[in-house]
């Protein structure tokens, strides 16, 4: 691939543009707002400026209601040798192309699963995708060619591809993705007119389940009305479940031992439900799930402290799997928990110590 046009300069067509940018092709943006396509273009992703003949890749780059009316468009004028589209959604505009009557053999849909929750191009960057699974979900009549571009496309982004049925991808990420958000922004909801002492008691896990409420309710409006139907079936079934965990608090309340007992039951129930769920979720690199130890390290908030306990691991020898920081309310200072292998815990809290830090144990 020496040339790509991407369509659309949002988060992710900006992030795929910076990224092919970064390893020599050149890329020329467009977008229905063209400041935001200068801005792409003023970040280094490309150039504003149209292509004088047909590119070797278009990536539409657009909200999912607008995805087959761009493509089309695209198509028709003869644009590109292959087409692909990044919306999240991927049945629903295959199903309007071919109502429309178009050749589709040269097109491929796409869903790269990575994103923030900031919006437009400023929130873009060149490693979005690195790690990241990337959607395709080609059909037999996709031809070879648009096949490997898309490949190489991935490739570029340092993503890992994944070939899935489009329906089957709708349905899954209804599951992993859709329904999720609507039940975090539901929970955030209730802290809305929640009395500000109760807010100050924040901790680290409702900011863990409340995180990506912070989204902009616009472009999530644009991915709903694109899978509504997938989503809907799933929160019926969260719905159902609620209802049980209700009864089953209602019956801890009750003076009955009995029903005491029934719902104590039902709790345990819904919370090994949730074990068992959340030991499937892929740990690092998308790899099997990992249980590592925690060392926990108290902080001042002042720069550099974080630099500071990363190189103290390093000369430890030491390798940091993950990190989390919880903020202590009202002071500043917080515990920054370091997760590691098991036979590396002993080892890093020996050294950490020795090198002034506090730990809790």
């Amino acid at each position: 691939m020496r040339t790509a046009l991407v369509v659309g300069t949002g988060l992710i067509g900006t992030s795929a543009a910076l990224a092919l940018t970064q390893r020599g092709v050149t890329v020329h943006l467009a977008d229905h707002d063209p400041e935001q396509a200068r801005t792409a273009a003023a970040l280094g992703a490309g150039t504003d400026e149209a292509p004088e003949g047909p590119v070797d890749l278009a990536i539409v780059a657009a909200p999912p209601a607008h995805v087959a009316a761009v493509l089309a468009d695209a198509m028709r004028r003869g644009a590109a040798r292959g087409y692909i589209d990044v919306a999240s959604v991927k049945g629903g505009p295959r199903r309007e192309l071919e109502a429309l009557g178009l050749d589709l053999a040269s097109y491929i849909g796409t869903h790269p699963m990575s994103g923030r929750e900031k919006s437009g191009p400023l929130a873009a960057t060149g490693d979005l995708f690195e790690g990241r699974p990337w959607v395709l979900t080609p059909t037999r009549d996709t031809d070879t060619e648009v096949l490997n571009l898309a490949l190489e496309l991935v490739s570029h982004c340092r993503a890992v591809p994944v070939v899935m049925d489009a329906d089957a991808h709708d349905r899954a990420v209804a599951l992993v993705s859709h329904m999720p958000h609507l039940v975090s922004s539901m929970v955030a909801a209730r802290l809305e007119h929640a009395e500000e002492a109760a807010v100050r008691l924040c901790g680290q896990g409702i900011r863990d389940v409340t995180r990506i409420a912070a989204s902009d309710p616009g472009m999530w409006i644009d991915i709903l009305s694109a899978n509504p139907g997938p989503v809907a079936d799933l929160l019926t079934d969260v719905a159902g479940d609620l209802e049980e965990t209700v009864r089953a608090l209602r019956a801890l309340q009750s003076a009955d031992e009995a029903k005491r007992g029934e719902g104590a039951s039902g709790i345990e129930s819904v919370l090994r439900r949730g074990n068992a769920g959340q030991v499937r979720v892929p740990g690092k690199h998308g790899s099997a799930p990992r249980v590592y130890e925690v060392v926990a390290v108290l902080i001042d908030d002042q720069p550099g402290q974080l630099a500071r306990i990363f190189a103290d691991a390093g000369r430890a020898g030491v390798n940091i799997e993950d990190v989390r920081i919880e903020h202590a309310t009202g002071q500043q200072a917080g515990l920054v928990q370091l997760m590691v292998e098991p036979q590396a815990a002993p080892v890093l809290s020996a050294s950490l110590r020795e090198r002034g830090w506090a730990i809790r144990q």
